[in-house]
Order: structure tokens, then C-alpha cells, then sequence
């Protein structure tokens, strides 16, 4: 068999990425960027695995044993967790099948590839995020008097209003606001999936005048980002990270003592909504999600509302003591076990 040369595995990411996903499978722009940076990682990886530069990679150097290091690496080196390790082999798998189809002498290898399981044993991470005191300090500690500081404000009230992924409010448009009543965004998710979400009040009239004090970007305003950086380029998730935690100096995960990331804010707004009693169907809407199961996971993420719950099937075991001289009479002992 000859060998191949690096353009064909050039070629081989090229259609992956421009035909393959997008067209044939139908993978949203966010499945792809997370496709792009498994391949990329791996790419890196062969290159300094085979001590050669990226560019005279081939198709022989896609092997299921590169793989494998490459695996090993990413929980030894980069301290992925094992869910990210996975995310990154399932695009790895899909990368293979579209070799194989392209390439069909290689099946034998492509089967390798698609051999190597994926790893069981994900620890459950448990949901962090602000409380209401943590969000009051985040947007009072904003100086609005400032442009950038405006825009800051507006943002992170947006994404406490409506419990939006980041990717989706650095998205937005001026066309898809409804500033005048009944005041709503139209936000694009995962699998592309468009959904409108109620705004209050005031976050409309702070869009409003955000909107108002910005320059003037192309002919067409209405195609015109929302949130864009001094360079009048859209945000970045990056940029909205480090934003956060600028506004956010001081603030530590009680579980982790990790420092805040900006999805906490989504988890903010989902338990806030369901301590005031809300439905999970309806929360499911707002937020998004594929499926309510993904919404109930909130009911055990936050120490009150499991305490509600407990209170109201066991109140008696859960009220305070009985204060008083205790007899040691059989009947009354036992009921004071009881009470315990």
C-alpha cells in the first residue's frame, strides 16, 4: 500500500469540517468548534508524538495506539476530567468513520479506532453557582459611568434575566431584541434550536439605551452585535470570563473553592426560578434544555430546597428538641428517641 502524504489528511479535515459535519450531519456551529478542538489537541499531539511538525502528518499517523497516548495525555498532562476525555474521543470516533468512508482501504484501522471504549466511572460534579448576595456584589461593583462598564452591566443582568448559555448571548443580534411590550430575545442553543425568552422590563430600557450609545456598524444595524469589545469586534467567552471574575474579584466556590465561570450564572437563574416555584417544563423552555430530566437535576443542587422537602414529609423529626427534665418512664423515653 503507499503511503500517504499530508495532504491527504489536510484534505481529510478540510472536508471533515466544510462537508462532512455540517452538511451531512447536520452538527451545529457549536458541535463543530468542539469537534475543531479535539482535532486540533490531537494534531498537536501526533506532531510532538512523532517528533515531526504538523504539517507532515499523514493518514498513517491517525492509529488507534496514537490515540490512546494521546488519551493518557490529555488525564495525565492537561488534568482533563473523564467526561472531557470522552468528548474528546467521541470526536476522534466521527473523524474516523469519515476517513474510513473516504478511504476505504483503511477500514482496518478505522475499526481500531472505533474499538477503544469510552471510560466509565465519570464523577458526578456538583452544581455551583452565586447566590443572590454574590450577584448583587457582581453588578454593584460595576462602574456604568463608562462605556465598557455599560456593557458589562447589561450583559451579565441579560444573562442573569434569562439564564442563557454564554455562546448564546455573545450571539445576539439587534434583530433578534423586542424592546417595546412584550418584551423578548430570540436566542439560538444547542442543535440550533431557536427559542424565545421573556426580558423584564428594565433589562429591555438597559438594551435600549446600550444600544443607543453605540457607534454606528455597517449598513446593516440590525446584523449589528450586541456586545462587542473596544475594538468593535463581538465578544468572547474568553473575554466574558475574565470579565466576570474582574467584576467578581473575590468570590470562591463554597464545594471547591474554585473561582467563578461565567455558565454559573445560568445555574444562578435556573435554582432562583425554581425556589420560587416555578415548573420544571417551564424552566426546561427557558433555559433550553432537550429534556426536562435535564432541568430536575437543579432540584438537587440546592440545601434549601431539600430541606423544604424534608420538612414537609418528616416535620416532627426535624423540629428542634424538647427542652425540659426528661423521666425515665419506658412510654416517654421512647417517644424522646422519637424526636431525636
Amino acid at each position: 500500500m503507499k503511503r500517504l502524504s499530508s495532504p491527504e489528511l489536510g484534505r481529510l479535515v478540510v472536508s471533515f469540517f466544510e462537508d462532512y459535519l455540517p452538511a451531512q450531519r447536520g452538527m451545529s456551529t457549536h458541535t463543530l468548534r468542539s469537534y475543531r478542538d479535539a482535532i486540533v489537541l490531537w494534531l498537536q499531539f501526533a506532531a510532538r508524538d512523532a517528533g515531526r511538525r504538523l504539517e507532515s502528518l499523514r493518514v498513517a499517523d491517525f492509529t488507534a495506539e496514537s490515540i490512546e497516548r494521546f488519551l493518557e495525555h490529555l488525564e495525565a498532562e492537561r488534568h482533563n476530567g473523564i467526561a472531557t476525555r470522552n468528548a474528546r474521543l467521541a470526536a476522534l470516533h466521527t473523524f474516523a468513520r469519515h476517513l474510513g468512508a473516504e478511504l476505504p482501504e483503511q477500514l482496518g484501522m478505522v475499526q481500531s479506532i472505533l474499538n477503544i471504549p469510552f471510560k466509565r466511572g465519570a464523577k458526578h460534579v456538583p452544581i455551583e453557582y452565586p447566590e443572590s448576595g454574590d450577584i448583587r456584589a457582581l453588578l454593584e461593583h460595576i462602574d456604568r459611568r463608562t462605556p465598557a462598564g455599560q456593557r458589562d452591566y447589561v450583559l451579565f443582568a441579560l444573562m442573569c434575566n434569562t439564564g442563557a448559555r454564554v455562546q448564546e448571548v455573545l450571539d445576539l443580534r439587534r434583530r433578534d431584541l423586542r424592546l417595546d411590550p412584550p418584551e423578548q430575545v430570540r436566542l439560538q442553543g444547542k442543535g440550533d434550536r431557536v427559542r424565545l425568552c421573556p426580558l423584564w422590563p428594565q433589562t429591555a430600557n438597559l438594551l435600549r439605551e446600550l444600544i443607543a450609545a453605540q457607534p454606528p456598524d455597517g449598513p446593516d444595524l440590525a446584523a449589528a452585535p450586541v456586545f462587542r469589545n473596544r475594538n468593535g469586534r463581538p465578544l468572547t467567552r474568553f473575554g466574558v470570563r475574565y470579565l466576570l471574575r474582574k467584576h467578581l474579584p473575590n468570590y470562591r466556590s463554597a464545594a471547591s473553592g474554585r473561582r467563578i465561570h461565567p455558565h454559573a450564572l445560568r445555574h444562578a437563574t435556573a435554582v432562583h426560578m425554581l425556589k420560587d416555584g416555578i415548573d420544571f417544563g417551564t424552566i426546561s423552555q427557558i433555559l433550553g434544555h432537550a429534556s426536562v430530566t435535564t432541568t430536575m437535576r437543579y432540584a438537587r443542587a440546592d440545601i434549601d430546597l431539600k430541606r423544604q422537602a424534608l420538612s414537609q414529609v418528616f416535620p416532627d423529626f426535624l423540629g428542634p428538641p424538647l427542652a425540659g427534665r426528661i423521666r425515665w418512664h419506658g412510654t416517654e423515653l421512647t417517644r424522646w428517641l422519637r424526636r431525636l
